[in-house]
């Protein structure tokens, strides 16, 4: 994959993230069934298509298990929280408190990859806290918007976790073969907390939950998956930060969902930081 055809990409990944919150919205079931359901489906559909290609699963060999595990984990972790944030606060709050992610990546990618945090990349996390103090309903846990903003952020940490494990994994497997092992350790983690509650799935939750799986899962995650292998982390970050856009968009014309003008303002604020910070010429070393 070029530059540009990482680029395209991370844009396509964008648009289907935005989607997410709306099938979230859509399956009337718990967060780590949808999340089981999706890792699920998205597992057999890379395993159709690595087989259809011709390839075949490689299984991982020593240390390459702890980031690939590492990366499953924080993937079912941002996913359940995502999904609670959703059915608690709603898509906008869900979609804007996620956005925080690049923040926590600017943090912990200094801390785990011994680069250095400079003083643009402190204002970047000033700014977008900020922003996320402006979204926040009231400061109050009792508010069912304000617990909702909280799993939002804890799901942009786990992203952040997720993004920066998969900087380590990305070299030692294909995008597509990735991927799978991800969501094949994200079903395996929660599968077993929610088997049972299968049964009482709707017909139309089937057919929410495959476009899930399927779109918004495998191929969004080879995707983001396949640019990581030319872009860096802060870059992703980027362009995955303007999936709020996507998703308010959606919430509203599906759903009358609008966000308040104090949350939009807010989100205004990340999001135009989190860009600024992309677009910024790297300070020497």
């Amino acid at each position: 994959m070029n530059s540009r055809q990482a680029q395209f990409a991370i844009h396509t990944t964008a648009v289907l993230f935005g989607l997410t919150g709306i099938f979230g919205e859509l399956i009337q079931a718990s967060a780590t069934l949808i999340t089981a359901g999706r890792a699920t489906l998205a597992a057999i559909a890379l395993l159709l298509y690595i087989r259809h290609t011709g390839h075949r699963m490689s299984m991982p060999r020593g240390r390459a298990w702890l980031p690939l595990g590492l990366a499953g984990l924080m993937l079912a972790i941002h996913w359940i929280s995502f999904f609670v944030a959703v059915k608690i606060g709603g898509i906008a709050i869900a979609t804007l408190g996620f956005a925080s992610f690049p923040a926590f990546i600017t943090l912990l990618e200094g801390m785990l990859f011994h680069e250095r945090t400079r003083l643009p990349e402190w204002l970047v996390v000033m700014l977008i806290t900020f922003g996320l103090v402006l979204v926040t309903p009231r400061f109050d846990l009792q508010d069912q918007a304000t617990t909702g903003l909280v799993w939002a952020v804890l799901s942009g940490l786990a992203f952040a976790l997720f993004t920066l494990a998969n900087r380590k994994a990305v070299t030692q497997h294909s995008a597509h073969e990735l991927a799978c092992w991800e969501n094949l350790i994200v079903a395996a983690l929660t599968l077993p907390w929610c088997l049972t509650e299968f049964a009482d799935l709707r017909q139309i939750d089937w057919l929410w939950l495959l476009m899930l799986g399927v779109l918004c899962t495998a191929l969004s995650h080879t995707l983001l998956v396949s640019s990581l292998s030319r872009l860096n982390a802060r870059s992703a970050g980027i362009v995955i930060a303007l999936e709020p856009v996507y998703a308010i968009a959606f919430a509203a014309i599906l759903f009358a969902q609008y966000p308040s003008e104090r949350a939009l303002l807010g989100g205004a604020i990340i999001i135009v930081t989190i860009v600024w910070a992309g677009l910024r010429r790297p300070s020497p070393s």
